[in-house]
């Protein structure tokens, strides 16, 4: 089953997908926001597009774990999407990927003017892997066991 990633922000909303094995995350597309309305039909036209089982939004939260203004966005985005959908939409702890995404880039050796196009869909990649990560280490325990 593919997974559908979102890093949703005011101007621009990245998007990341997995491969079919939920094993490799890949930034998909960087979306020019324009409203939640409008926003919440173009994902729910990628989940379609791409087959998406499940909906990964980031959720930015302050750093001591509250939810901020940016966070209340993203919550009535995720309402939003969970009201179109019929897949199930969740929310993963986002603090600091598009500070890493940043650092990724740099480190890959994109441009700082072309790191700003690119570094929402590479958040939402990150925040896809961590997740894919995470269900892939609960499916094969390190004791041995066979993956589920």
């Amino acid at each position: 089953m593919r997974l559908l990633a979102l890093d949703v922000g005011d101007a621009r909303i990245g998007v990341a997908l997995s491969d079919e094995t939920g094993t490799l995350a890949t930034g998909l597309v960087t979306l020019k926001a324009v409203g939640p309305r409008k926003d919440a039909q173009v994902v729910a036209a990628l989940v379609r597009e791409h087959g998406a089982g499940e909906v990964i939004v980031g959720l930015p939260l302050r750093l001591d774990g509250s939810l901020g203004s940016q966070g209340e966005k993203v919550m009535a985005f995720v309402e939003r999407l969970r009201r179109v959908l019929r897949v199930p939409v969740v929310t993963r702890d986002e603090r600091l990927t598009s500070v890493a995404a940043d650092e990724r880039l740099a480190e890959a050796g994109v441009k700082r003017r072309d790191r700003k196009a690119r570094i929402d869909r590479a958040a939402a990649a990150l925040i896809l892997q961590e997740v894919l990560d995470e269900r892939s280490a609960v499916a094969s325990p390190a004791s041995g066991g066979s993956a589920a």
